[in-house]
């Protein structure tokens, strides 16, 4: 796991803006196994890309026109980009019909307590993102936990966690990222983190003046776990929040192969919306609920197809710049991962919790859990264990 792990941080050094130094130690590495090993993953890539594009001309090639206009290139542009606004409508469409108040038995008049909304929120590249907002009525709020959901699902799957978390008199606003939900873009693909992250430190700032005084906490699940905590490394949005929480952070990501990490550089610049299906990990499940998977697999909203190479590779350089850096991090944190996570490493949040300067910090790993920890049976326990946390916090804070 280790050896994979130093592989990743290597393959993706340069797109983090490292240098790698390709002749230290030449002498004693050219010929070693490990040199031969990567020299051959670099051939396979350079015939994968020439078969892509090979398969790619002779596509264009056999669906060309008799007469072909010089415009064509150009109306096929525009058909894409039609496609794409299309499918964005519909989504949105969807995400304002997706039910925001759920009940359960004791709590069915959470309808009268709730004042539950959506609206639109434009990212820092213009994008639009749509966002849902859970605020309790009856009392002041205690503080507001900002949900910053996992890759390929939405905010909306969180409205179960958001009426746990109103019975406690903490509002909830959620974000979804760009391509997914009800936001912007082509469904399922991310062109950056970063992206992300500024658009996450945005929503934070928008949410913080709209509510001064009001105790604000991110909560990041997945991918979005690791898009957080780098939110949470810049000084002025460590500032702004009063902790953070994690379930199941992406921050020891392997690829299900060798060769995806070493095409997925090359492939993110030549064909970034590519669908990679090798990167796919299958047979994973994600939760020991039937019936949490039946709704997450069924849910128009959710992405299911393979995983884009851009979005891929961004995964990569996210956590291998997070895991060089579990030093840097100063703020307070609660990071939950259950043992059995197939998906992500739970020795990342072990390292993560060991290696974090962060003062105010905790741990717990749940014995056999799975990756969707608010989706697994035992949710309601979860959820109640960040509440916890985030009102032990607000107490140790004053």
């Amino acid at each position: 796991m280790e050896a994979s792990s130093l592989q990743v941080q290597e393959l993706t050094s340069g797109a983090s803006g490292r240098i790698i130094p390709v002749f230290k130690n030449v002498h004693r590495s050219i010929f070693s196994s490990t040199s031969i090993h990567r020299v051959i993953i670099f051939i396979q890539s350079i015939i994968l890309w020439f078969i892509f594009n090979l398969r790619r001309c002779q596509q264009q090639h056999h669906h060309r026109p008799s007469s072909p206009s010089p415009s064509s290139k150009r109306k096929f542009y525009f058909r894409r980009r039609d496609l794409i606004e299309d499918d964005v409508i519909k989504r949105r469409a969807l995400a304002e019909q997706f039910p925001m108040l759920t009940s359960s038995v004791g709590d069915d008049d959470w309808i009268k307590r709730c004042r539950a909304d959506t609206f639109l929120f434009y990212g820092t590249g213009r994008n639009v993102l749509f966002c849902r907002s859970w605020i309790p009525t009856t009392d002041q709020m205690r503080g507001i936990l900002i949900i910053i959901h996992g890759l390929n699902e939405h905010s909306g799957r969180y409205a179960n966690f958001a009426r746990q978390l109103n019975s406690s008199n903490f509002g909830v606003y959620a974000m979804d990222w760009i391509g997914h939900g009800g936001s912007d873009g082509l469904h399922g693909y991310v062109p950056s983190l970063d992206l992300v992250v500024a658009d996450t430190a945005s929503f934070l700032e928008k949410i913080k003046s709209d509510h001064p005084g009001i105790p604000c906490f991110f909560y990041g699940h997945s991918t979005g776990g690791a898009v957080v905590l780098k939110a949470a490394t810049y000084l002025h949005i460590n500032k702004l929040l009063e902790g953070i929480i994690l379930t199941s952070p992406a921050l020891r990501v392997t690829p299900s192969h060798p060769i995806v990490a070493a095409v997925a550089p090359l492939f993110s610049l030549v064909a970034p919306k590519y669908q990679f299906k090798w990167a796919n990990k299958r047979g994973v499940s994600v939760s020991r609920d039937p019936a949490a998977l039946v709704a997450k697999y069924t849910d128009p909203l959710v992405y299911t197809g393979p995983v884009r190479v851009r979005t891929g590779h961004e995964i990569l350089r996210i956590s291998s710049h997070l895991s060089r850096n579990f030093k840097s991090v100063t703020v307070p944190f609660f990071v939950l991962h259950g043992t059995a996570d197939k998906v992500t490493d739970p020795l990342g949040s072990q390292e993560l919790y060991n290696q974090a300067a962060s003062k105010y910090k905790h741990i717990k790993l749940y014995e056999g859990f799975l990756h969707d920890l608010l989706f697994e049976p035992e949710r309601e326990e979860i959820g109640q264990d960040i509440i916890n946390w985030m009102e032990t916090k607000l107490s140790f804070h004053h």
